[in-house]
């Protein structure tokens, strides 16, 4: 009997397992490009599943869903220049999930980050968060670490 019920709860968890796996409707690409001698942008891009949506930066009130945001740990060795840019198809409209007007992105959002590297920093080192939901269900906001060698 105890062999039987062990056995349902490691089935139950692990297909709880592979749902969550499988879960993950975006994928992010991290890219750098030279400019200039000293200048540089960086290049987050994420792919979006069907049916999903990932945040903007910039959203009117902190009661909604958690914005993208970029965090730079070795910030000290390089300069970042303006804000981080949003390129894709910007979505702007009332969203009933959160009950509020909410800026998204559907299929594909690049965030471009300017900086300049006067001390020759090697790369640079950080993590952003992002959440995404679809039209009925939100998954709990993820980091993802990330390093770009020049």
């Amino acid at each position: 009997m105890k062999i039987g019920v062990l056995g349902i709860l490691f089935l139950s968890f692990f297909s709880f397992q592979l749902s969550a796996q499988k879960a993950m409707p975006v994928k992010w690409q991290f890219d750098i490009e030279k400019i200039n001698d000293s200048d540089y942008n960086l290049i987050f891009t994420a792919s979006i599943d069907k049916g999903w949506y990932v945040y903007s930066q910039y959203l009117e009130s902190d009661m909604g869903p958690i914005p993208t945001s970029f965090t730079f740990d070795n910030a000290s060795e390089f300069e970042l220049i303006s804000k981080t840019e949003e390129i894709g198809e910007k979505i702007e409209k009332f969203d009933k999930l959160f009950d509020m007007n909410i800026s998204k992105y559907a299929q594909q959002v690049k965030f471009v980050q300017k900086i300049r590297n006067p001390k020759n920093a090697k790369a640079v080192v950080g993590s952003l968060e992002f959440m995404t939901c679809d039209d009925h269900q939100c998954l709990p906001p993820k980091s993802i670490d990330f390093k770009l060698e020049f």
